[in-house]
């Protein structure tokens, strides 16, 4: 688990010297504290030959695998293939036998040299074979080509700047930044997509003219031209004939294999364990295959509503885990300017704060942590499927629809709490009318359409193009536009949601403390399975994850797999109220934020009133505005 960053350039001009690739790799150093290494080849002519672009690989190192020796960029035997990577391949060993047995010779026992010699054999087509999370940029001297790929699900980030004469990239854009003359240029339909999702989506970034590497793609730059395409495109329409037994069967081996693939390690591993179905389950599998009680890590909250450890003692005191338990009380001032530095672009999602947390906290005992990631997505556990599948049912009936979407649900009184049952019914009968992505945008959306026409300036309105933000979904939903409707957005979700938030999410908290997060439902042995299964063997009478119990249900108490689904967040209702008050008076309604002419002051202010005088709920609302105007200040204003 590392930092890479770097350059490839055919113009002279645009070269990148020691002390600037010395700066783009130092600005990662948290993601890898424990060594560093440069490659760093001049750009020259070689008449009569066509010239040699000249490139430069930076690394910062977190060592998990071979520790002695997997320093890095690490090269073939002679020299003309250079790799930087960061992330972990499980089946390294597999592809080590299978590349020795072809006659390949191998310096070292990590995870690295086996991609340089699959690179030798297999050229670009090499991530395909990879099972596990990377973001690696390989530079081939004998074709003059830099090759770049990124995990099926984006656990691990890549980004790039393609300009003429010159492509870099790094693991964070803060890297791309050292760079001389790197483009600050807010992109206003990144804007536009930040406010309707809580992060920008791929292949957007929130500067112009810097991209994302899509999760399950690959870049090849060559003379001058760059080329992406996806190497991983399962058929998400495809649904399996398959028995309940055997669907058991297939699911309990795949993902066993999964997870004893993820205790590799050189270094002490734990698992986060938050008292939920996934994590639980995923600890108690990994206890099985160690002969040690396996160290487990949650934390508590002072508010009961957001306290989960009464559940994770629960399934530790059932496991026997070595189980550590903090309790902390969350500072959403203090914090704040850490998130804003180092999720690089603005980020709302606030349960990055607790995790935040748990990775400082477990980062004091082990270097790697196993996670639950990715199985609400593929077993339909989020409660928005309810909605959906609910939704899909009065879509089939319509007058039953007509009575559910009259507006004499608006007009019912509701708490003023964001989660309460009321506020809920009336916000899934207030767009019922829709069609069903729209419908879903707004379910899952901070600001919605309406809203946000409301919010912006005349000015801001006429910058924006035409796209609508809802395309990144229906890109995502046409992939399953076959299937019923909870699996088309469980896999909707799964292919967006899943790695520009949570992963995202996950991958910044955790390497803030140089701790390396492990996913084993994101194996995409187990995504395939998963995402070929019917739906009634995942969810049905309103009750996801069918399938992990009756495959995995003698493993956990009962009453973790009967229990109400918690999200993992922050008392924010009660923050605007109290200590981000001030805060958010000062910041949202001072004269930085109004001169930046995108929103309309008057909206805004309408909006902190209703909310801190109690008549509404507005906190992921204000969130997502205090945290994209303070990354404005930090990024975009040189405010330190």
């Amino acid at each position: 688990m590392c930092g890479i960053t770097g350059a490839i350039w055919t113009d002279p001009q645009l070269a990148i010297d020691q002390p600037v690739l010395q700066r783009m790799t130092e600005v990662l150093r948290h993601r890898g504290p424990d060594d560093g290494g440069f490659y760093l080849g001049e750009y020259r002519l070689r008449p009569p030959y066509e010239a040699m672009p000249g490139v430069a690989l930076g690394f910062r190192r977190l060592a998990i695998i071979d520790v002695a020796g997997g320093h890095q960029p690490m090269s073939n035997e002679d020299d003309t293939v250079w790799v930087v990577f960061n992330g972990e391949i499980y089946n390294f060993p597999e592809l080590r036998n299978r590349l020795e047995g072809a006659g390949h010779k191998f310096k070292t026992h990590s995870d690295t040299e086996a991609i340089v010699h699959l690179y030798e054999d297999e050229g670009p087509d090499c991530f395909r074979h990879l099972n596990g999370m990377f973001a690696i940029a390989i530079w081939d001297a004998r074709l003059r080509r830099l090759v770049l790929g990124r995990d099926r699900l984006g656990q691990k980030p890549l980004v790039y700047r393609h300009q003429a004469g010159r492509l870099a990239f790094a693991s964070e854009l803060k890297s791309l930044l050292e760079i001389p003359g790197a483009p600050r240029d807010i992109d206003p339909s990144a804007i536009d997509e930040y406010l309707t999702y809580q992060y920008v989506p791929h292949p957007n970034t929130i500067f112009r003219g810097i991209n994302k590497l899509p999760p399950g793609h690959l870049a090849v730059y060559c003379d001058g031209d760059l080329s992406v395409r996806p190497y991983w495109e399962p058929d998400f329409n495809f649904e399996r004939s398959i028995s309940q037994a055997e669907a058991i069967d297939r699911l309990r081996s795949t993902l066993e294999s999964s997870v004893a693939m993820r205790l590799q390690s050189e270094v002490p591993l734990g698992a986060f364990l938050s008292g939920g179905v996934d994590s639980s389950l995923i600890v108690a599998i990994a206890q099985q295959k160690t002969a040690e009680p396996l160290r487990t890590f949650s934390i508590g909250f002072p508010v009961k509503e957001y306290d989960e450890t009464s559940y994770a003692r629960l399934v530790a005191d059932h496991l026997k885990t070595d189980h550590h338990e903090f309790q902390v009380t969350p500072d959403g001032v203090g914090i704040l300017p850490k998130l804003v530095w180092h999720y690089d672009e603005p980020f709302a999602d606030s349960s990055a704060i607790p995790t935040w947390y748990v990775s400082e906290m477990t980062r004091q005992h082990v270097t790697v942590a196993l996670s639950g990631d990715g199985g609400d997505e593929l077993f339909a556990g989020y409660p928005r499927y309810k909605a959906v599948a609910l939704s899909a049912s009065l879509d089939r009936t319509w007058p039953l629809r007509r009575v559910f979407g009259a507006n004499v649900w608006q007009s019912l009184p509701s708490s003023t709490r964001q989660k309460s049952t009321l506020r809920r019914f009336k916000r899934f009968c207030e767009v019922l009318s829709t069609p069903p992505l729209r419908r879903y945008l707004d379910w899952i959306g901070i600001f919605n359409e309406a809203s946000r026409a409301t919010l912006y300036s005349d000015d801001f309105l006429g910058q924006l193009p035409d796209s609508d933000p809802m395309m990144f979904l229906e890109s995502a939903m046409s992939r399953a536009d076959q299937r019923d409707p909870v699996t088309a957005f469980c896999l909707t979700d799964l292919t967006t949601y899943l790695p520009c938030d949570l992963m995202t999410k996950v991958d910044i908290a955790s390497m803030a403390h140089a701790l390396e997060c492990r996913q084993p439902f994101l194996d995409y042995r187990v995504v395939e399975l998963a995402a070929s299964l019917p739906i009634g063997m995942k969810y049905r009478r309103g009750r996801g994850k069918r399938l992990l119990r009756a495959a995995f249900g003698d493993l956990l108490p009962q009453e973790i797999w009967t229990r109400r689904k918690m999200g993992f967040g922050v008392p924010l209702e009660h923050w605007f109220r109290n200590e981000l008050r001030e805060l958010t008076c000062d910041v949202l309604l001072g004269e930085t934020a109004r001169s930046r002419g995108y929103f309309r002051p008057e909206v805004v202010q309408e909006m902190v009133e209703s909310h801190l005088s109690g008549k509404f709920s507005h906190c992921y609302r204000l969130w997502s505005l205090l945290v994209l105007e303070l990354w404005l200040q930090r990024w975009c204003d040189g405010t330190p």
